[in-house]
């Protein structure tokens, strides 16, 4: 038996022998599923965000926009594919906790919706430079709160403890002082991140009431303006055995009540969230081609063109239990899983492990394997220079028709950036 492996409609065998491997490929109608079924059912309060460290692709990025979606970026270069992408500068907030003056300049000329300052030192430097030359100050500020109370339901909790991030809550109810000292910048709201991977709906109804109970007292400690509260998101997807996909009526319906009653008190504030990995990560399937089948010790490897330096989510190099991606066959994929395989990629480390002891039908030299659920912190947050391999392709299937959305790095690439010294004589 052997089925065809499609992804939006295209053959895999066909997209990797047009554009190669390793090669990620994206679905758009699988994206704008994603965005489309939490639109339809989350209060019209709150507006989404795509959190474009997920995935910075310009037409990834470029899809969302055009279904609606505000940007939330974290340097110059996704400050610029924002732009890119055609998203209004009015629906594009920047954040991150070590902003240099060039990313706070960048900010101002593009008359962003706000920045969200993670310290009081930034948005004092903020202030001043809004300042540099004359200029007024219309732009928008959001204070990172670090909340004094933290979430069970996440994979990766970023409140209630010592963090990097934002302003503890404690502090911020002692800063009233600092806020009035601003000149020019306008505190307008708070922004909070309560943790990733959240895959239990009451705990994202519970963070998202703790928030905006905390924007309110902040509101009335520091005197500001309740414009807009940015509750984070941290919606996650399911990859690995026993886990479900979040049951996205549940999440709504735990959200939309206590944004309504907050919205009742407050009608003309914004409500943000922003997600990543929810948005884009099932929409992305990662491409490998076997090159080398072999048994060693009584356990079978398959040796593949690509791994840890293009996905390194998968390989979850750091975690204390090994645990496997979504992997399938691509050529076979409609046969019987008989073997167990571990799927390496051509690195020169033993962590470079896609899959552990995978189930799949038998696989030989040249077939492809397929990573799915791979859309989410795959090139941008693995080492691809690892080896001197570079990025991979990238590729969105839209409407039925693939397109290259990211050129394979050439070795051309990767040397010319780099400059060899003059050798002198002794």
């Amino acid at each position: 038996m052997n089925s065809e492996y499609f992804i939006g409609g295209q053959s895999a065998e066909e997209l990797a022998a047009r554009f190669g491997t390793p090669l990620y490929v994206y679905d758009a109608d699988v994206l704008s599923g994603a965005y489309d079924g939490l639109r339809q059912r989350l209060h019209e309060a709150v507006g989404i965000f795509y959190s474009a460290k997920a995935n910075p692709n310009v037409s990834v990025c470029a899809v969302l926009a055009s279904l609606g979606a505000g940007l939330e970026v974290s340097s110059l270069a996704e400050l610029a594919t924002a732009r890119w992408a055609g998203v209004d500068p009015a629906k594009i907030i920047f954040l991150g906790p070590g902003k240099s003056q060039a990313d706070l300049r960048a900010c101002v000329e593009a008359g962003i919706a706000a920045v969200v300052c993670e310290s009081l030192d930034e948005l004092a430097a903020l202030d001043s430079l809004c300042g540099e030359n004359g200029e007024g100050g219309a732009l928008r500020a959001l204070l990172r709160v670090n909340p004094a109370f933290s979430t069970k339901g996440a994979r990766l909790s970023m409140g209630g403890k010592p963090r990097q991030f934002g302003i503890d809550h404690e502090i911020l109810l002692r800063s009233a002082s600092s806020l009035r000292a601003m000149r020019r910048v306008r505190v307008t709201g708070i922004h909070a991140y309560m943790g990733t991977r959240i895959l239990d709906p009451a705990a994202i109804a519970q963070n998202t009431t703790a928030i905006l109970a905390a924007a309110e007292e902040l509101e009335k400690a520091l005197d500001f303006p309740l414009e807009t509260v940015d509750i984070g998101g941290g919606l996650g997807i399911a990859y690995f055995d026993n886990e479900k996909d979040l049951n996205i009526d549940q999440v709504t319906s735990g959200v939309n009540a206590p944004v309504d009653a907050f919205r009742q008190r407050h009608p003309r504030c914004q409500v943000i969230m922003e997600l990543g990995r929810y948005l884009v990560g099932r929409c992305g399937t990662y491409i490998v081609r076997a090159r080398y089948v072999k048994e060693s010790k009584g356990e079978w490897f398959v040796v593949t063109d690509g791994g840890m330096n293009h996905h390194m989510a998968a390989v979850g190099v750091g975690s204390f239990v090994k645990r496997n991606f979504p992997v399938r066959s691509a050529t076979r994929p409609g046969d019987l899983a008989s073997h167990r395989y571990t799927i390496t990629g051509p690195l020169c480390t033993p962590d470079d492990v896609l899959a552990s002891r995978v189930a799949l039908p038998e696989v030989r030299p040249g077939d492809l394997i397929a990573v799915e659920r791979s859309g989410a912190y795959g090139p941008t947050s693995s080492p691809v220079l690892f080896l001197s391999h570079g990025s991979p392709a990238e590729v969105l299937v839209a409407d039925g028709v693939p397109h290259l959305v990211r050129r394979r790095d050439t070795v051309e690439d990767l040397l010319g950036k780099q400059c060899l010294i003059a050798r002198t004589g002794s």
